[in-house]
């Protein structure tokens, strides 16, 4: 796994993360007042694993996780829950311990909120990690005025959108409306690095 600060830290794993997730999931559906049936309609996910999720029991992969946040019309983040920020006035300290990630139990996969204040000025922070020959799968589309920039810090990487594909190396950068179906995949026998930064217009 590449790291961050190059400490030979390694990053630390979201499955601690299921419990708090799940609840998340839970408090939003009753929110919107949708039965499991309902939000299993919507997101294209069973209600068996929806159940297993709200209770903690069950992880989900990156492609499950961000179909129930579009259901829920929340962003994943949202699910994953805010960072343990610290700070006030114009700075916000986020330490790299108390990030929120998420972990795809599947493939290691992993999502790290790196914003300390998610959602200020319309946008957050997020570094993926790929390990070799894993994907994503595609993500389904994001509302409408969402944008997606990133940069790869380490290694090669594949992105799909709507059906044009584009392979970046290290130090190279992207930009592209995320109003589409869309994937990262990471195609080498190398790990892949990349910070994202998401924009959604209001």
């Amino acid at each position: 796994m590449i790291e961050l600060d190059g400490t030979g830290t390694e990053p630390p794993h979201g499955d601690d993360l299921a419990g708090a997730f799940g609840g998340n999931v839970r408090r939003r559906r009753e929110a919107a007042g949708l039965t499991l049936e309902q939000l299993s309609t919507r997101s294209s996910v069973s209600r068996a694993m929806l159940s297993k999720v709200e209770r903690g029991e069950k992880s989900p992969t990156i492609g499950v996780a961000s179909r129930i946040a579009h259901a829920l019309d929340a962003s994943l983040s949202d699910l994953i829950g805010g960072p343990n920020a610290a700070g006030s006035g114009v700075a916000v300290t986020m330490r790299k311990k108390d990030r929120p990630v998420f972990r795809d139990p599947e493939t290691g996969f992993e999502r790290h909120m790196v914003s300390a204040a998610p959602g200020v000025g319309g946008g957050e922070m997020v570094v993926h990690y790929l390990p070799a020959q894993v994907s994503t799968g595609l993500l389904p589309a994001y509302p409408p005025g969402t944008e997606k920039q990133l940069v790869v810090l380490a290694g090669t990487l594949t992105v799909a959108i709507g059906g044009i594909s584009e392979i970046l190396d290290t130090g190279d950068s992207l930009f592209f409306q995320a109003d589409a179906d869309h994937g990262f995949a990471n195609r080498t026998n190398a790990p892949c690095e990349y910070l994202m930064v998401i924009s959604r217009r209001t």
